[in-house]
């Protein structure tokens, strides 16, 4: 009867470790734990040691949990498990498994502060480490081992990798360590840091409670539209638990100064906000976005196609729980990934959507180029329910479990995958690589279910958009074409989209349209300097410098120059496409700016040909000089004429005129100008800044651009981009300048007006753009600049987004049956062009590089010859004349074969001189001796690798050269004169 309780009690003890799992990997260090665990063997303990060595700490408190869960147990085993976590230093874990395990809303609060450190880590590290180590140690904060490690390391790597470290350590402490934390940072001088942390410098020293960011109320009409993630039009309509106001809430000691600030543009970062829900908050989604949602909720593939700003991530997350849910009901288990296509989308899921609404039910991570994570894909992938990534980490995984050179990722690993911007799965992207990977597989499981084999699982796939776009249709059927080919890459069984009805929010649209320059002395004097590089070089231009065509035309002469090394023409078209681009801009932004980017040109080109010491001038051409004095001669006037700013571009006096009206005319303006070059993004940035009138109507611009570096002017990096979008959200800035980048996906706060600046693209990068504009009584605006034709490609677009949405519901009014065949057509066509494809990269690849295939004897392995070795006669016969192969093979007489044709005869084989195996004939072939080759008694190798199949030629895809006659019959006849003058 005892033994029978006693092992009643230890499967409650195993059912609550094992329950806590997740909890106790965030907080115990294993190492530590094994000096106080006595009751499991030496042997285990080295094999979980090692397993933290290789694998890391996560993984090891796996194996050690799974060690001290397993039957047989000892008597007391669980107290004494208990015990070795508390005399580790690990209380917090040892709370989790006592009688009374911290309250859910405890849970919650700490989760939250975990958080907050999480995103404030690289401003955090900047402490004075040693300072605060002491401090957080005489808190109780640090056990004597994390103090002397976090010393150690702050002594041998520096003060930010001692912060890491400290940083690592205290989020494992027990419920309260945050107080105890933000007091230390206090007495330690850190008010900034603190600041960081609460929101707050007005918090009562004295009081141990802590200052936070209140949580958006999302009840209120005047909930911040921002708080709602990144997809949400109005406040996120979700079920909020109640709060218990007592002596642990940690929000008991919120500041009025707090409060105040909520309802004001500088409240907290919506990201730390977002953080800030309560997690696994339950998701209520509203009619429409139900509605979109349901097939997927049935697990279907679909793409749901709903307009920037009504909620296609929430709905998202939304399906991305039901999914997990369903599977562990079922005894299953789930995996999701959700693709996206920009690193900074990678933080903004996972903070503002994923992670507040699925933990602590499931682990939720996040990967991107930027994270080392990157490096440990497939355990993140094996240790996580939902992994955040951009797709090129996905696909590099997924080509590494397909070659073997490494640990990867199939999608048979994977249950549900998400993909962001799907639109995108197209023409070769990544998103279509990984959708290709999944669509043979698919179309193998077809053939497997026929053997009457198992087929390989796969995963189901969600798809979001705000515009599949028509892939510049002209007509109807190319639109449905279009649309129906990424339905068919992402094997959606049907596209969903609905009416917003009430929640739709469509800006006030205006075109500014502009009028040409009364007088352009500045543009006249860069165009008369162009005329006279014109006459230089001999060169008549097609049409008017300073327009696209004049663009494509003097591209095409400097191509062509450099072809016919003409490098006086190559020299003078060069020079003609910056003074074009000079013309562009001074249409565009100041006529100082246009100034500045020319004489900077010159001065690096100028630099270029001189040297540090003397100055002098070093392998200058005439044409250079001509160039360079040109310029020169011109510089003042230009410099002068810059300054005049009655002789301003009416596009520049449009923007003016518009930013002064927007923010004049409302409280609280924010707004968004897309502009088409990171030059003049960060130039309009400039002339707000440095326009007081923009400063006395509360302006606070700037620019966001691009971070690859395709470009000359200097990118920006990722940080630089989330600190300014981090500003935008805060308010800190009101006016944000940018380029294509922040049209598509980006978690823009909801803005009044969105002002396209001589820039339109398609229709998809439009519907993007204006989806921007979410506030109430949000604004539209395309201003036009001379010879940019934006006000014409606008009216196209629009013209193609009804086309889009007309060709949308046509194909949602296909037969099922119908719609079916035809997408089935479309894989099908998409799984041959890609094998072709594949097939002619391989041909040109092994093609280019004939001396990287390796012929050996398929008996004794001794290599034979290389591709560079063989010649063709007559297109079929495959032979090897060289002096070296001659010295590897035997001749033998073939009795079966006596051929007489025209030009050659068989009447001998060849065969290994060591194992006598078989390797072709020998023919006579006008009087040459010929060994011919079948590869058929060959092992062919490529780049070291073995060629599965090959024993016809035809499947090896090489082009031999012809065979060389004269050139062999004279070395024939050679060889034989030497023989007789012997």
């Amino acid at each position: 009867m005892l033994a029978a309780m006693a092992s009643e009690e230890d499967d409650v003890y195993v059912n609550l470790i094992d329950y806590c799992r997740p909890r106790l990997r965030e907080r115990i260090v294993v190492e530590r734990v094994l000096d106080y665990v006595l009751f499991i063997g030496t042997e285990q303990k080295e094999l979980i040691r090692q397993k933290a060595r290789t694998d890391g700490n996560l993984a090891a408190t796996d194996l050690l949990i799974s060690a001290v869960i397993k039957k047989p147990h000892e008597s007391g085993w669980f107290r004494a498990f208990v015990d070795a976590l508390e005399n580790s230093g690990c209380e917090a874990a040892a709370e989790y498994i006592q009688v009374n395990p911290p309250r859910p809303e405890v849970e919650a609060e700490n989760d939250y502060c975990v958080k907050l450190v999480e995103l404030l880590s690289p401003r955090l590290l900047d402490m004075n480490t040693v300072d605060v180590c002491i401090h957080c140690s005489s808190e109780g904060l640090l056990t004597q081992d994390d103090s002397e490690i976090v010393t150690a390391t702050t002594t041998n790597q520096g003060n930010r990798s001692g912060a890491r470290e400290l940083l690592r350590c205290i989020v494992r402490g027990q419920h309260g360590w945050f107080s105890k934390f933000l007091r230390v940072l206090r007495e330690t001088g850190h008010q900034n840091l603190y600041f960081e942390l609460t929101g707050s410098t007005n918090c009562d020293t004295k009081d141990e409670m802590t200052c936070l960011p209140l949580k958006d109320d999302c009840t209120g009409s005047e909930a911040p539209a921002a708080a709602g993630g990144g997809d949400s039009p109005e406040c996120m309509e979700i079920s909020v638990k109640e709060e218990p106001q007592d002596e642990a809430d940690l929000y008991a000691g919120v500041s009025t100064e707090s409060k105040q600030r909520e309802s004001s543009l500088e409240r907290p970062r919506p990201d730390l906000v977002a953080a800030a829900r309560s997690p696994g908050q339950d998701i209520v989604l509203r009619d429409y976005q139900m509605e979109v949602a349901r097939p997927a909720l049935e697990g279907k593939n679909i793409i749901i196609c709903l307009p920037t700003g009504s909620g296609k991530t929430r709905v998202a997350v939304y399906i991305t729980k039901h999914h997990l849910d369903s599977r562990r009901a079922e005894g299953r288990s789930g995996k999701v990934v959700v693709l996206v296509n920009k690193v900074p989308l990678v933080e903004q899921h996972f903070s503002a959507e994923f992670c507040p609404f699925l933990k602590p039910s499931y682990k939720v991570e996040r990967v991107s180029g930027d994270s080392q994570l990157k490096i440990s894909f497939t355990e993140i992938v094996k240790n996580n329910d939902v992994i955040i990534c951009t797709a090129q980490i996905l696909e590099n995984y997924l080509e590494r479990s397909i070659t073997g050179e490494d640990d990867g990722v199939n999608l048979s690993d994977l249950s549900l995958i998400v993909i962001d911007e799907c639109h995108h799965t197209q023409k070769g992207g990544v998103y279509n690589h990984i959708m290709m990977r999944y669509l043979k597989q698919k179309h193998k499981n077809k053939r497997l279910k026929k053997e009457q084999k198992e087929p390989v699982p796969i995963p189901q796939i969600l798809g979001l958009t705000a515009s599949p776009g028509v892939g510049g249709a002209t007509k109807m059927a190319k639109a449905e074409e279009h649309i129906l080919r990424i339905c068919a890459n992402l094997d959606a069984v049907k596209i969903m989209t609905r009416s917003l009805g009430e929640y739709k929010k469509e800006p006030r649209k205006i075109i500014e349209s502009i009028e040409d320059r009364k007088e352009d002395p500045f543009g006249n004097v860069i165009k008369n300097i162009m005329n006279a590089i014109h006459a230089h070089a001999e060169l008549s231009p097609t049409s008017e410098p300073g327009s696209q065509n004049y663009e494509q035309w003097v591209v095409q002469k400097e191509r062509i120059a450099a072809t016919e090394e003409n490098q006086k023409v190559r020299a003078c078209t060069e020079h003609l496409r910056q003074y074009n681009e000079g013309l562009n801009l001074c249409n565009t932004i100041r006529m100082r700016d246009a100034f500045s980017f020319l004489n900077e040109y010159h001065q690096e080109q100028i630099k270029q040909k001189t040297t540090p010491d003397d100055e002098e001038t070093i392998q200058i051409t005439d044409t250079e000089r001509f160039l360079f004095s040109l310029f020169k001669e011109n510089k003042e006037e230009l410099q002068r004429l810059a300054e005049h700013p009655e002789f301003e571009n009416d596009s520049l006096t449009k923007l003016k005129s518009k930013i002064l009206y927007e923010f004049s005319s409302r409280e609280a303006a924010r707004g968004i100008i897309f502009t088409k070059t990171r030059r003049s993004a960060i130039a309009l940035s400039q002339w707000i800044q440095e326009n007081p009138k923009f400063a006395d109507i509360g302006v606070k611009a700037s620019h966001v651009i691009g971070g690859g570096d395709q470009s000359v002017v200097k990118p920006m990096t990722a940080a630089e981009q989330r600190e300014v979008l981090s500003k935008f959200h805060s308010g800190r800035v009101n006016l944000l300048i940018a380029t294509t980048v922040a049209e598509e996906g980006l978690d823009i706060a909801a803005c009044n007006f969105v002002i396209r600046y001589g820039l339109v693209t398609n229709e998809i990068a439009m519907i993007q753009a204006r989806g921007r504009a979410r506030a109430e009584d949000s604004s539209y605006s395309l201003v036009e600049v001379k010879n940019s034709g934006v006000a014409e490609k606008e009216c196209v677009n629009e013209y193609r987004i009804d086309m889009m949405n007309k060709a949308i519901e046509k194909i949602r009014a296909l037969d099922q049956a119908d719609y079916d065949k035809r997408i089935t057509d479309f894989q099908m066509e998409a799984i041959l062009v890609e094998k072709m494809t594949v097939k002619k990269k391989k041909e040109k690849k092994m093609q280019d590089a004939k001396g990287e295939v390796k012929f050996t004897c398929r008996s004794c392995s001794k290599h034979v010859c290389t591709g560079d070795d063989i010649q063709m006669i007559e297109n079929m016969h495959r032979v090897n004349v060289t002096p070296e192969f001659s010295k590897l093979f035997i001749r033998r007489e073939n009795t079966n074969l006596q051929e007489r044709l025209l030009d050659y005869e068989t009447n001998y084989y060849i065969a290994c001189k060591d194992c006598g195996q078989r390797w072709g004939s020998m023919m006579l072939y006008k009087g040459i001796d010929c060994p011919c080759l079948h590869v058929k008694y060959f092992v062919v190798t490529f780049n070291g690798k073995k060629m599965g199949k090959c024993t016809k030629w035809n499947e090896l895809p090489i082009k031999f050269p012809a065979f060389d006659y004269t050139e062999h019959a004279s070395r024939v006849v050679e060889s034989s004169d030497e023989d007789d003058a012997e």
